[in-house]
């Protein structure tokens, strides 16, 4: 991937995740719901985890009795995009070609049999598809809440000629 397609795709995960934020906030029996709690760190901390293997930092992701409930992750999602900006705006050619270092390659051999390296382009793009998995998740969530979830596809973004996140629910918090 080059980086006009790596920041499509991390400009288009963050429209999905404003969308599936709105929504589940204006759900309020899911403020506390444990279920989507878990679901919803585990996808945001594994975000804030790539972001700091992309800039080359010890890994820190806040623990999850930080968050306590939706708005308080919300607001770690928040800072996360923010962050994100400044990460993508910093981005060329030379980054995407360079190699994440992974500092538990143990483990990942351990569980895996191997690790070759990767590179940031492709940490992208596995990370826009593990947000994208565990996203749909909490379509799910939404839906058994008796919410209609928005459509979040990529091709629904580009149709729409790519329309920025839309945070209003967490930036009037």
């Amino acid at each position: 991937m080059d980086v006009t397609e790596s920041r499509c795709l991390l400009l288009h995960m963050e429209w999905a995740d404003s969308l599936a934020w709105n929504a589940a906030l204006g759900v309020p029996a899911l403020a506390q719901d444990e279920s989507l709690l878990k679901r919803l760190y585990h996808f945001h901390s594994t975000q804030w985890a790539y972001l700091h293997l992309f800039q080359g930092s010890p890994i820190e992701v806040p623990q999850p009795q930080e968050l306590p409930d939706l708005q308080s992750m919300g607001r770690c999602v928040r800072r996360f995009y923010r962050e994100l900006a400044a990460f993508l705006d910093g981005l060329d050619e030379a980054r995407l070609r360079q190699r994440v270092e992974f500092p538990f390659v143990a483990r990942i051999i351990e569980r895996f049999g191997s690790m070759v390296p990767t590179s940031v382009s492709e940490c992208i793009l596995q990370l826009a598809l593990h947000t994208a998995h565990h996203r749909g998740q909490v379509m799910t969530v939404l839906r058994e809440s008796g919410c209609e979830p928005p459509t979040i596809d990529f091709i629904v973004w580009l149709w729409t000629e790519r329309p920025a996140p839309q945070w209003r629910t967490l930036d009037a918090a």
